[in-house]
């Protein structure tokens, strides 16, 4: 009797020991499972952090370079509207300045006075331009009829200036005196189609001024 009562504390201490056991491995599991858990979610949660703010970077980056794409095509805007006023600018005044020269040619043109025939048999036509003005000069003082140096020089440019001939191709056959302060050549371009007797006088300060141009019909 007494050994089957001592059988049966046996048969409940272990019978205690398998649930505190059982307890004991089932608050363990429980903790790991916690522990996992709590892992992952700290885990997952610092990844979508470092996803968000790595989205935001490339966001303000992407935001940065829309702006300077943005600054650099308004920029460009600008510049090429800059260009565009400035050739308008300069269209306007060359087309302006054209004008201004055609009007003065065409107001030259009107006021001078052309006649046909002229002094003698060989003058096709007699030209004065009453806004011919004087060349200018470097002499000074009183002022004499000096057909070398710079009176030659200035008379030719004198009559350059009359017949529109320059001195390159210009053949001067003759130029001499014509009176006090007055002088008269006659020249020819260098294939003689145009050919010209051209009267010009000294004004005091101001130098050779022409008077009077006639278009020759041949070399005399």
């Amino acid at each position: 009797m007494m050994q089957d009562d001592y059988q049966q504390s046996r048969f409940n201490q272990r019978s205690k020991r398998r649930k505190t056991n059982l307890i004991l491995n089932g608050l363990i599991g429980i903790v790991l499972v916690l522990i996992i858990v709590v892992s992952g979610i700290i885990f997952l949660g610092n990844d979508d952090k470092a996803t968000t703010e790595k989205e935001q970077e490339q966001g303000v980056e992407a935001s940065s370079e829309v702006n300077e794409g943005e600054e650099s095509t308004s920029k460009e805007t600008k510049e090429s509207s800059s260009d565009a006023d400035e050739e308008d600018s300069s269209t306007d005044s060359s087309a302006s300045s054209d004008e201004s020269s055609e009007e003065t040619s065409s107001t030259d043109n009107e006021e001078a006075i052309v006649t046909e025939g002229g002094a003698d048999s060989n003058v096709v036509r007699t030209i004065v331009n009453p806004n011919w003005k004087p060349i200018g000069t470097v002499q000074t003082g009183e002022h004499t009829n000096v057909y070398e140096g710079v009176d030659w020089d200035e008379m030719v440019a004198a009559i350059g200036y009359a017949t529109g001939l320059s001195k390159d191709n210009m053949t001067i056959k003759f130029l001499g005196n014509d009176g006090h302060n007055k002088s008269k050549g006659t020249v020819f371009s260098k294939d003689k189609t145009q050919i010209y007797r051209v009267s010009i006088e000294w004004v005091d300060g101001e130098g050779w001024k022409p008077t009077l141009v006639e278009e020759l019909a041949s070399i005399e």
